[in-house]
């Protein structure tokens, strides 16, 4: 082991530098840094590409029927994206009828910051309905 490796190792023993620091430097050492073009591709391999809602039945349920959704998440940008498009007086009737049915909610003011960081958050995400069913969501 060189010097140089040594030295790395020790300042992540000591808890001077992380994983990724460390991973980093040795690959610098050793000439195999990988370029800024790598690290966005593999940000984007690990962003989810698709919302994943699972139904499961309880095991005394009579139904046992299962539901499996899968959209994928350009499918929800490109929405977030139109619905720009729908004039005002529109959008305004749109959360009227949904408070009607109580949903309390404003799409007008989601911005695609905010999608980005609801998809990033929702990683497992299970709810009981009612002690029968299971509902799944996650991003996968």
């Amino acid at each position: 082991m060189n010097e140089e490796r040594k030295k790395i190792l020790e300042l992540l023993s000591e808890g001077k530098i992380n994983a990724d620091e460390a991973d980093r430097l040795i690959s610098a050492i050793e000439g195999t840094g990988s370029t800024d073009e790598d690290q966005a591709k593999s940000a984007s391999a690990s962003f989810p590409k698709y919302l994943r809602i699972l139904v499961e039945p309880g095991e005394n349920s009579e139904k046992q029927e299962r539901v499996n959704i899968r959209v994928p998440v350009k499918l929800i940008r490109a929405g977030l994206k139109l619905a720009s498009f729908i004039p005002k007086d529109a959008q305004h009737k749109v959360n009227e009828a949904l408070q009607e049915k109580g949903i309390v909610a404003d799409f007008t003011k989601l911005k695609p910051e905010d999608l980005e960081e609801l998809l990033q958050q929702i990683n497992d995400l299970s709810v009981n309905v009612e002690g029968k069913e299971t509902v799944k969501i996650f991003c996968e």
